[in-house]
Formats: structure tokens, sequence, C-alpha cells
């Protein structure tokens, strides 16, 4: 379980996040949602350890995650930010490998590899392996860097929208292995993501925040109710049931 508590962020003068506190339980997806500028990705960064809160803490099954060693750290969970960018120019294999580092210190195992193989398989970038990322889409190279975090192989595994720069049938099969991944893998995924149908369509729970604060939280059908969508993305929104499944239709 990921633990936050009295979770505070601020630059001078200015918060933009917090106090926060809540629970995210093992298993499953939790996504986080909300309008730009909510603090989705200060919450997460935060419970990354890539962030220092202003006040407050985060524990991951009880490791107080901006206390323990970084190592203990990064064999419990792994974290994927939105901005990537590598100016050494390395391969989708090499770029996967890189997450096997807290394990391996740089010196692949045969457990290594086998760790690095699966997680190019999981994301179908066996063929393109052994292409540079310079020479890959920007759908590809999300891919590769999702694999990479896969590859650390953590209980836990927060992802910045890891759509970005996905078309539609790559985001549907990027968040169907995400799903595999905490059914199959027993994962526990927690991820930003903009668009609330794939959130309602792949996720167990859903935290909406807004202006720093969270806003709502709930399972993901509980969330998926025209006057809670309207209130937190302040715009209107219609839910509407189509195949069995809640649907929000917010383009008028």
């Amino acid at each position: 379980m990921i633990e936050f508590t009295g979770i505070r962020k601020a630059y001078g003068e200015q918060v933009v996040l917090g106090p926060v506190s809540g629970r995210i339980p093992a298993g499953g997806i939790t996504s986080l949602v909300g309008p730009n500028g909510a603090g989705k990705s200060t919450l997460l960064t935060i419970m990354g350890r890539l962030t220092e809160p202003t006040e407050g803490t985060v524990t991951v099954d009880g490791l107080d995650v901006h206390k323990a060693p970084s190592q203990d750290v990064a064999r419990v969970l792994s974290i994927l930010r939105q901005e990537n960018h590598f100016t050494a120019r390395v391969t989708v294999r090499e770029l996967v490998s890189f997450g096997r580092f807290p394990h391996s210190k740089g010196r692949l195992t045969a457990r290594d590899i086998a760790h690095v193989d699966d997680a190019l398989d999981f994301l179908h970038l066996g063929e393109l392996q052994h292409r540079y990322l310079d020479q890959l889409s920007g759908g590809q190279r999300q891919r590769a860097y999702v694999a990479m975090v896969l590859a650390q192989d953590t209980r836990y595994v927060l992802l910045d929208e890891p759509l970005n720069n996905l078309d539609m049938k790559h985001s549907v099969r990027m968040m169907s292995q995400l799903r595999r991944a905490a059914d199959e893998l027993g994962k526990t995924v927690v991820l930003i993501i903009h668009d609330i149908n794939f959130a309602a369509t792949y996720s167990d729970r859903i935290i909406a925040l807004r202006d720093g604060l969270i806003a709502a939280s709930d399972t993901a059908a509980g969330m998926m109710r025209a006057e809670v969508l309207s209130e937190v993305f302040d715009t209107p929104v219609q839910v509407h049931e189509v195949d069995g499944k809640r649907t929000a239709v917010y383009y008028r």
C-alpha cells in the first residue's frame, strides 16, 4: 500500500499541492486525473521520490520513501516521469537494460537479461530492440521507456502520462498491457491520464485532483458521474451508458 500523509509542496509562497492525504491499496490500477496544473505530477513524483515534499510523508508498504536508502526504494518502486531525455545514443534494448541497474549495478546477470527480454516482449518491442531511440517515433520511444520501468520489476509502478505520443490504437494496447501487468504480474500501477474514459475503462480506482487538492476519490465506476466530473474539470460533462459502461461526453 502507498500511503501519503499531509503532503504539501510549495515554491516560496506559492503552494502547488496540498495538504493532501490518502491511501492507494496494493494491486490493480489507480489513475490520477484532473485539469492541467491540478498537482497530479507533483503528487506522483513525490510518491516516487523524485520531488521532495515541503511537508508530509510517503510510505510504500511501510517504507518511508524519502528516508530509506535509494537502493531499497528502487527495489520496491519504479517511476517514469513525463520528461524523458537521453543525450547518449542508445538502442531500445540498452535503454530497457537500464531498468535493471538497481539489481545489477551495470553487470547484467542471466536473470537480468531475462527480465529485459520479458519487458521487450510485453511491450511488443522485440523487432525494435536494436534500433536507436532517435530512429523511433514518439510513440515507440514511449513504449520503450515504459518497458524500462517494467524491467526494474518492482511491485509498484508509477507512470506520468504513459499515453503521451500514442495514437488511439497504441493507447488501447498500452492500457491493455498495463491492465495485464496488474492482473497477471501482480503490479500496483499508479498513472496520470488525461482521458477520463480510458481511466474508467482500465482502472480500479480514480483519484481526481483540482487546485492542488483531492477533489474526489472513488472506484472507477463511482467516479463516472456527471456532477462529479463537471465539478472536477470545471466543464459540462454528460455520462452515458454505452454497452454497459459509463462513458463521459464533454466536447459540447
